[in-house]
């Protein structure tokens, strides 16, 4: 069942990655479009400043729920590589449990308040709030799913979950 999950998990980031070139790409065709519009044309434009500003919360959201491996987060891992396996193992399910029960607890007064959004829309593009921000409540789920699995690792005692560098302890 491991490799399994493996497996879909790489197919997902992949396909996330062309996501976000494709956000990327939007990104920079309106930044472009703003440019020409503003220095070239005199007419400054509101929808591509909200544009870009949009496909940034996606980009960096859906990335970090989907594209970004564990072993790229940035963190301070001062403790945990000069740790041995059993007290590195003990921090894994430590932040794993305080993660999954931090994002689950708030995860229903996210969902009120950005289902409670449909009401607004944005200033330009007269996309509904609730659209745009939907991607926090997708960015939650994959990151209480992520730290469920890794707790499950933890748990169980796989290499990857006792050391996410993949250093080993400090010599």
């Amino acid at each position: 069942m491991g490799s399994f999950i493996r497996r879909v998990a790489g197919w997902v980031q992949r396909r996330s990655e062309n996501v976000i070139a494709a956000l990327l790409g939007i990104m920079f065709v309106a930044f472009v479009i703003q440019i020409v519009f503003r220095y070239f044309l005199n007419l400054p434009t509101g929808w591509s400043t909200e544009l870009v500003l949009i496909c940034w919360l996606w980009l960096v959201l859906w990335g970090t729920a989907f594209a970004l491996k564990e072993k790229d987060e940035i963190r301070f891992d001062i403790f945990l590589s000069a740790a041995g396996p059993r007290a590195r193992r003990a921090m894994a399910v430590v932040v794993a449990v305080a993660t999954v029960a931090l994002y689950g607890l708030s995860l229903p007064a996210t969902y009120k308040y950005v289902t409670f959004m449909k009401v607004e829309k944005s200033s330009y593009l007269n996309i509904r709030l609730d659209w745009l921000y939907s991607i926090y409540l997708i960015f939650m789920v994959a990151i209480v799913l992520r730290y469920l699995w890794l707790l499950w690792e933890a748990l169980r005692g796989e290499p990857d979950a006792e050391d996410p560098t993949g250093e080993g302890p400090a010599q």
